[in-house]
């Protein structure tokens, strides 16, 4: 059987990704690294004084997350090593247990065949290359026709949840395994195969190394409930005794499901060591903020998209964040899902109707939705609901493929399931026609332009389906297939294309003068900032240069809680901490500042009490002359029996951190230390290497964030890592020279 329709799918997504291709525009937002930021904006000031234009303000976390720890740990496996930790960030913070850094990702292969940034870009292009192929098998494998299975893989591959996250890497690339889950169970209900054992495995397995845990759950809950449908409906058709029936087909996907946990043990421990320790139970957002539901008046986005603007057009007035709200389908599609609704003739239908029904009632704000969140349930209390928009378009595309495929077989009319589409249209130019309701006229002319295009788009594919029904009888049946999922992907493409940037190279993380000097010359100091518009957080990744800020959802508690007191500027540990998953401290007199080595401050300011080294534009570049070395002796220690008490006392004004180290867990308080020497020889993210010369005991301090996977061996021997200075790392050494190894370790 010719499979051109599918060769058609692959043809459009090469299309969308077309100034990748064809004008090496990079699709990554690149373009708010010169936009919004200095020292960037400082270097473009010349030939543009108010900063380099920018599409789309919203994205980018892109560059702020993802693609620094997707680069630092391909780098730290190409020589040979687990990546474990990050040093660059929060005074070292755990990389491979941050789960969204994807290390163990099989498709991570491509890192290792290209230059990084031309990687990444194909990283993207796959995400919707892959999903789509992987749901036209599934749409084959439960009968549906080529031109429906594309259809329905057009549709989940550049639907609004896959547009809104196309370029973060990680959310998409764990989505798209959902169809390829879905056939591998039902070729193993057929039956039982090592391929597709193999496929099942391989397909979860990657999904969860993916790297983004609240859709891998979506996803989780989605597919085990797929099974047990498939289970009730195979052991319901054989007519035996069903309860016998249906756990003999569900017992060999618990063997297998065991076999799959094992393998994914080596990435859920320490992922779940590190969520232990974070400040993820304090760093959540309150469930009755707006928008942490989908407002019920954010639905008509499904039709309309940009009913409230759009953030790449700077006019969007709609509650919060316009992607967390974008579930738009495409005009035609939601009128085909609408006639699945209606017809119901796929026996499937029963069940993504009800996916889709639950899916929207947590998504929405409603009593039922809320019960998580008053109960405090474990990690459904602190997951976002508008992320079910992944299960709710997906969803839609199978339905979408179901109406699509009865209209193509039984050349029936579909007038009845474009009239709630039409409504939605005409309801909303009543709206701007009567001027009802409380909008302002800036924001009626944003909605009047934005219903233009819709309202063409719905008369279109009313067109179409009249002339479909028309022209059937002369068996034209597979050329207007191709006129619909052409007309579906230029609706699609024209949405997607409007929010997605496409940036030059050049814009990627470019050298400055500014941060050309602090590279070569930090040594084993850190830098800080004293206004967020200034060198962002993890941006220090892709320079190589140490800071005490970072930016993620999971980060040390102990260290938030330091930053905070930092802050504060007094011994006040309390949540809220004042920031939200973004540690930029600006407070660079505090002691706290010296003790983590801050070296380099950089400012707006020109009148720091720091010693100013260079300009560059309005970046001003400063020395702190008495910032800590990274590994130095203290004569004196100071017992501490909790963490209050150890913040009291290194807010103690009599304490001088410098000579006095607060350690927990220790009876040595009182005794006299040695004052001896320490040199940093080598210092790579999973191993630090320090030689000592005293000629007493001592105790040697190390300013990195103090974590369990941590061990040091002192000429060989194992030694006991103490809690020092509330989150650092300190240690017992014996008088004369030593060599002392800080190795972090898997587990």
């Amino acid at each position: 059987m010719k499979q051109y329709f599918i060769l058609i799918f692959a043809f459009l997504v090469l299309y969308f990704f077309k100034p990748f291709f064809l004008n090496s525009l990079l699709p990554i937002p690149s373009d708010t690294i010169v936009g919004l930021y200095h020292p960037y904006r400082d270097l473009y000031a010349q030939t543009n004084p108010n900063g380099l234009p920018f599409k789309n303000f919203l994205i980018t976390d892109p560059v702020r997350q993802q693609y620094p720890w997707k680069n630092l740990a391909i780098q730290t496996e190409k020589k040979g090593e687990i990546p474990l930790w990050n040093p660059y960030n929060f005074s070292g913070t755990p990389l491979l247990a941050n789960l969204q850094t994807g290390a163990f990702y099989p498709l991570n292969v491509i890192f290792f065949l290209l230059p990084f940034q031309y990687a990444w870009s194909l990283f993207i292009v796959l995400q919707p290359l892959l999903a789509g192929l992987f749901m036209y098998l599934f749409l084959r494998n439960i009968k549906l026709s080529q031109s429906a299975s594309v259809m329905g893989a057009l549709v989940f591959s550049f639907c609004g949840f896959s547009i809104a996250w196309l370029e973060w890497g990680n959310v998409l690339h764990t989505a798209l395994w959902l169809p390829l889950i879905l056939y591998s169970k039902d070729k193993l209900l057929e039956k039982l195969s090592i391929p597709f054992v193999v496929l099942w495995v391989f397909a979860e397995c990657s999904a969860f190394f993916a790297g983004h845990l609240q859709t891998w759950f979506y996803l989780a809950v989605f597919a085990s409930l797929y099974l047990l449908y498939r289970i009730f409906e195979k052991s319901r058709e054989e007519k035996k005794q069903f309860v016998s029936t249906f756990f003999k087909k569900l017992l060999p996907f618990i063997f297998i499901l065991v076999v799959i946990i094992v393998i994914l043990l080596i990435q859920i421990i320490p992922t779940f060591q590190f969520i232990a320790q974070s400040a993820r139970d304090v760093d959540v957002i309150g469930f009755t903020q707006a928008g942490w539901f989908i407002p019920w008046q954010h639905l008509v986005q499904f039709v309309i998209p940009d009913f409230f603007g759009n953030p790449t057009t700077l006019n969007y007035w709609g509650v919060w964040n316009y992607a967390e709200f974008i579930g738009y389908v495409g005009i035609l599609p939601f009128i085909f899902a609408f006639l699945a609704l209606f017809r119901r003739d796929h026996k499937d239908s029963y069940f993504f109707i009800t996916l889709l029904v639950l899916a929207l009632l947590f998504a929405l704000p409603n009593p039922i939705a809320q019960i998580p969140f008053e109960l405090q349930l474990p990690f459904l209390s602190s997951a976002q609901p508008t992320r079910l928009l992944f299960i709710v378009d997906f969803c839609l595309a199978v339905l979408c493929s179901f109406g699509f495929n009865s209209f193509m077989k039984k050349q029936k009319a579909a007038f009845l399931s474009a009239i709630p589409v039409l409504l939605v249209v005409l309801g909303s130019w009543y709206i701007v026609l009567s001027k009802y309701g409380s909008i302002s006229s800036q924001n009626m002319v944003v909605l009047k332009n934005n219903l233009i295009f819709p309202t063409i788009l719905v008369g279109g594919s009313i067109i179409l389906l009249g002339a479909y029904r028309f022209v059937s009888k002369f068996k034209q049946s597979e050329l207007f297939a191709l006129i619909f999922i052409l007309f579906v992907s230029f609706d699609l493409f024209r949405f997607g294309l409007k929010f997605i940037p496409f940036t030059g190279k050049e814009f990627l993380f470019p050298n400055t003068q500014t941060l050309s000097y602090i590279k070569e010359n930090q040594g084993e100091y850190r830098t800080m900032t004293t206004d967020s518009r200034i060198f962002p957080p993890n941006f220090s990744i892709m320079y190589g240069i140490y800071s005490i800020e970072g930016y993620d959802p999971l980060y040390l508690k102990r260290y938030g809680e330091l930053m905070a007191a930092q802050g504060r500027n007094k011994p006040d540990i309390s949540a809220p901490f004042g920031f939200n998953r973004i540690i930029t401290p600006h407070n660079y007199y505090s002691p706290i500042i010296n003790l983590l080595g801050v070296k380099y401050v950089l400012s707006f300011d020109q009148n720091l009490s720091l010693k100013k080294i260079a300009e560059e534009g309005k970046t001003v570049l400063y020395e702190n002359q008495n910032a800590f070395p990274r590994a130095f002796f203290v004569n004196f220690l100071i017992n501490s029996q909790s963490k209050e008490e150890t913040i009291a006392k290194m807010f103690d004004r009599t304490v001088n951190l410098r000579t006095a180290a607060v350690i927990e867990g220790s009876t040595s308080a009182g005794q006299l230390f040695s004052n001896g020497k320490a040199e940093i020889v080598t210092y790579a993210p999973n191993h630090v290497t320090i030689t000592t010369q005293n000629t007493g005991n001592g105790f040697l301090v190390l300013t990195d964030s103090y974590y369990d996977t941590w061990h040091c061996l002192v000429d060989g021997k194992l030694t006991q890592i103490y809690r020092t200075d509330y989150n650092l790392r300190g240690i017992f050494v014996d008088k004369g020279n030593h060599t002392i190894e800080f190795t972090d370790s898997l587990f």
